[in-house]
């Protein structure tokens, strides 16, 4: 599994989900985002609907009727009921995500302390293959 960090210091966390999803899709996967705030949901869901001037990424809320056919699904658990095979965590929450093939992790700078620790406690894992995201002048440059 491919365990990305990515901390949020200049965009808010519906343009970064955005990102992600764009890419995701583009690889012909599915995508589950989670978050435990129903309002940063709803802020996610209506960012990715006015993805561009041109585009959309069609999304959907977990507890409505045909989640299982969305190419996006938000919800506030780790319930891929669309078949998703990648993981946004976007309340900056870690959580034990078993099952995905990668897993990106977006917190803010105060969360930092917490996701340092859900880094370690991979340590010597010849499963997981993690990386560090950080925001330097707009962009979004690895770290580690």
């Amino acid at each position: 599994m491919k365990l990305d960090f990515w901390q949020v210091t200049h965009d808010p966390v519906d343009k970064v989900v955005t990102l992600i999803a764009k890419r995701v899709l583009g690889e012909g996967a599915r995508l589950l985002v989670v978050s435990a705030d129903a309002e940063r949901r709803q802020a996610i869901s209506r960012a990715l609907w006015q993805a561009g001037p041109d585009s959309f990424l069609a999304n959907g809320m977990a507890d409505a009727p045909g989640a299982d056919k969305q190419p996006i699904l938000l919800s506030d658990d780790l319930a891929p009921a669309n078949g998703a095979t990648h993981l946004i965590l976007a309340d900056g929450t870690f959580r034990e995500t078993d099952g995905f093939a990668r897993v990106f992790l977006l917190f803010p700078p105060d969360a930092a302390p917490a996701a340092r620790q859900a880094w370690r406690a991979h340590d010597g894992r010849e499963d997981i293959e993690r990386a560090y995201f950080a925001q330097e002048d707009g962009r979004w440059v690895k770290r580690g």
